[in-house]
């Protein structure tokens, strides 16, 4: 086994196959953080290069199953719904993978960290943020930060789930729709980093490894979302955003 993943010794790969449980298991309940979790525990013991490369295929994985959950007819509406969302988020999220060398960690991290941590607090605190109804110029501006996140990190949930909490989705719906515009930037992030070097040979099994826990982990957090109802899971969704921004920023802090 070591033979395949030489930057791990046997503990930490148990640890890593645990995180990605951990990871789906969060995603099957509230539709998102899995990438969050996943490049946060993943950094305690690699590089964020290879935490980059080891989240792009199971985060393809789950976005799909999660997406196509109410059939492909639904998944496929809801992409035409949000395409001023998802161009934008592809277009730039394509952009900033070639460039994921050259910004410091420390300033990515703060840079996805603060923004979530800050709106999750407002919200629980009672500060609520709506928008009436969904405007093109607003959808294509929360895509194209989502992309850039996306691309540089992994990490493109924050502003998405910004987004919809505040449109005030329903819960079946907001997890359906999160899974098609994880999905395709799940998609082009796998293309971006194939293009950037960080997804090659050497990182593609321990990615692919990576898969089988998350899948697992999303399953049975799927079996609790059925037991949840609209405010008790919005108030989780806010939950999962304030602890991955709080870590974010204390990674990058300290």
């Amino acid at each position: 086994m070591s033979s395949f993943f030489p930057f791990l010794d046997p503990t930490f790969l148990v640890l890593a196959l645990s995180i990605a449980f951990c990871a789906g298991f969060v995603k099957g309940v509230v539709g998102f953080a899995m990438p969050l979790i996943l490049i946060s525990g993943l950094t305690f013991f690699l590089s964020p290069e290879l935490a980059l490369a080891g989240l792009i295929l199971p985060t393809l994985a789950t976005n799909l199953v999660q997406s196509l959950r109410q059939g492909p007819q639904a998944a496929w509406a809801s992409m035409k719904e949000f395409r001023y969302f998802l161009i934008p988020a592809g277009v730039t999220l394509v952009i900033a993978a070639q460039m994921v060398r050259l910004v410091p960690d420390a300033v990515l991290q703060f840079a996805i960290g603060l923004p979530a941590f800050a709106y999750a607090a407002l919200q629980l605190g009672g500060v609520r943020f709506r928008l009436a109804r969904r405007h093109p110029a607003v959808e294509g501006a929360v895509g194209m930060l989502a992309g850039v996140m996306g691309g540089f990190a992994g990490v493109w949930g924050p502003p998405t789930v910004m987004y919809l909490t505040a449109l005030d989705t329903p819960k079946h719906e907001q997890m359906r729709v999160q899974g098609v515009i994880y999905g395709a930037g799940a998609v082009a992030l796998l293309g971006a980093h194939v293009g950037s070097g960080v997804l090659r040979p050497e990182t593609a099994p321990f990615s692919a490894l990576l898969i089988i826990p998350a899948l697992f982990g999303m399953w049975a957090g799927g079996k609790v979302v059925n037991h949840i109802d609209q405010a008790m899971f919005r108030r989780a969704t806010l939950i999962v955003l304030l602890v991955a921004g709080a870590n974010l920023i204390r990674r990058a802090v300290f």
